[in-house]
């Protein structure tokens, strides 16, 4: 039986759930969930435990691996009640409450989801406890590319409740004066949250409405995606922004100052909230253009949507800890936006890709994302010589989230290819109608290829001189 490396039994050990996202050598992706529980049961209830490093676990079978999503409408299984039903355990579905007992993978309703048989055994060379998976069908060569926590609410131990339901506010702009869930019409379905938090043009209110979003798709709270209705909501040609902001060029910006820093993060920060605001477009203008679209794919990019708002909080957060330059000393710092040439052309290509959802993923995420990987590290480097520990210590966290962001924007480019029965050599194709100009180096070959993007992918790749006519 072919096995794939999960990871070592310590890297699981920060939470009780994770995540998992293989990909084979012919370029597939399979999601999973790794569940990680105690090994006995407290006051009738299966409760997420603190592991100890024995590969006892492996042999009470307390680590498991299914699939990521429902069988019966595609609800994702990360947030799933464990419970103990007669001599065995089973998730429930958050949506409907289909439930599927974790060795089997089947359900009392008839429905059966794949699970897969987890070993711990010991590294042949460090000695150090392995846990490995039996591969899935479909493919040769699997290997994890993500293995991240579902979130914070399964860390181990668990982490103090807080008395807010979206954390701190996000100290960027002006507070909002409305309420996250709208008293009048509130959204139902995900297509309708996505086209609300479009229509936010405050940044903290975009942030916080993310969150509840996210959360309650996860969580079972929104059970439709509603991409399948006959009249679906209309995202905004361009996302509306806050009237009192006030632009900066670029140019008068001297990056490698002390004093600028706090502007560079800012300028970083405003990218970030144009990033939400890419999430949730592709969720609400390409779900209704393409109906057979699976629920994972929405899982993903509301995962980024996550992600973004969680960068623009800490890069916000973090631009408040360094003095402003004498430059913007005469705006309030909430007042302040720097305006980047990259935002504008960011912007731009998403409106030329507006009708086609695989150029969308060609152009904003296999071009533009994954420039970001090849420049991030330069950024890093700047604040580094700077000192600047923990700016620092943020943007290699944000660094390694927008690698798992290519890695959805690959995965799902390999998708639509897959179903137009084309091979990947049509992005090249879709780069040379879309994208002005040469894609040049230097490139980050290493994270590059941790995303799925091979060489073919970026060497020689020419764009046209011409106008976007193509993407129309």
């Amino acid at each position: 039986m072919a096995q794939v490396l999960i990871s070592s039994l310590r890297g699981i050990l920060s939470h009780s759930r994770f995540i998992l996202t293989l990909r084979s050598e012919q370029g597939k992706y399979h999601g999973l969930i790794l569940f990680r529980l105690s090994p006995a049961s407290l006051g009738g209830q299966f409760k997420d435990q603190p592991l100890t490093e024995s590969s006892e676990i492996a042999s009470n079978r307390q680590i498991y691996v299914m699939e990521a999503t429902c069988p019966h409408l595609g609800a994702e299984m990360s947030h799933a009640d464990i419970e103990e039903y007669e001599d065995s355990v089973v998730a429930v579905c958050p949506w409907h409450r289909y439930d599927f007992d974790l060795k089997t993978g089947k359900s009392e309703t008839g429905l059966r989801t794949c699970t897969y048989a987890v070993q711990v055994k010991p590294d042949p060379e460090s000695g150090e406890e392995q846990i490995l998976m039996e591969a899935p069908e479909g493919g040769t060569n699997w290997r994890v590319v993500e293995l991240r926590p579902v979130s914070e609410e399964f860390a181990d131990p668990p982490p103090p409740k807080s008395t807010s339901t979206n954390g701190a506010a996000v100290p960027y702009a002006q507070e909002a004066n409305e309420p996250v869930v709208p008293e009048e019409k509130p959204p139902k379905t995900l297509m309708e949250w996505a086209v609300l938090i479009l229509n936010t043009p405050n940044p903290t209110l975009k942030v916080e409405r993310t969150r509840y979003a996210v959360h309650a798709f996860r969580t079972g709270t929104i059970t439709s995606i509603g991409n399948k209705v006959a009249h679906p909501p209309v995202p905004p040609v361009q996302p509306p922004r806050e009237t009192y902001m006030n632009y900066v060029e670029p140019g008068k910006i001297q990056s490698g100052k002390r004093k600028n820093r706090a502007v560079m993060l800012h300028a970083l920060a405003n990218i970030e909230q144009w990033a939400i605001d890419l999430a949730w477009d592709i969720i609400a203008r390409f779900g209704p253009m393409h109906k057979d679209l699976p629920p994972a794919f929405f899982s993903d990019f509301s995962k980024v949507a996550l992600d973004e708002s969680k960068h623009l909080y800490v890069l916000a957060f973090q631009s408040l800890l360094s003095p402003p330059s004498s430059v913007h000393a005469s705006i309030p710092f909430q007042h302040r936006m720097v305006l980047s040439p990259s935002i504008a052309s960011l912007w731009e290509s998403a409106s030329h890709t507006s009708t086609s959802l695989l150029s969308r993923l060609a152009i904003i995420h296999l071009v533009h994302e994954a420039r970001g990987l090849d420049v991030n590290p330069k950024t890093i480097e700047k604040f580094r010589k700077a000192g600047d520990k923990e700016s620092v210590d943020v943007l290699e966290v944000i660094h390694a989230d927008e690698v798992t962001h290519v890695t959805a924007g690959h995965r799902w480019f390999m998708w639509m290819c897959e179903q137009k029965q084309k091979e990947q050599g049509l992005f090249r194709e879709e780069v040379r109608r879309c994208w002005r100009g040469d894609i040049k180096g230097p490139f980050n070959i290493e994270d590059r290829e941790k995303a799925g993007m091979s060489r073919e992918f970026y060497e020689d790749l020419k764009g046209r001189d011409a106008v976007y006519r193509c993407c129309r």
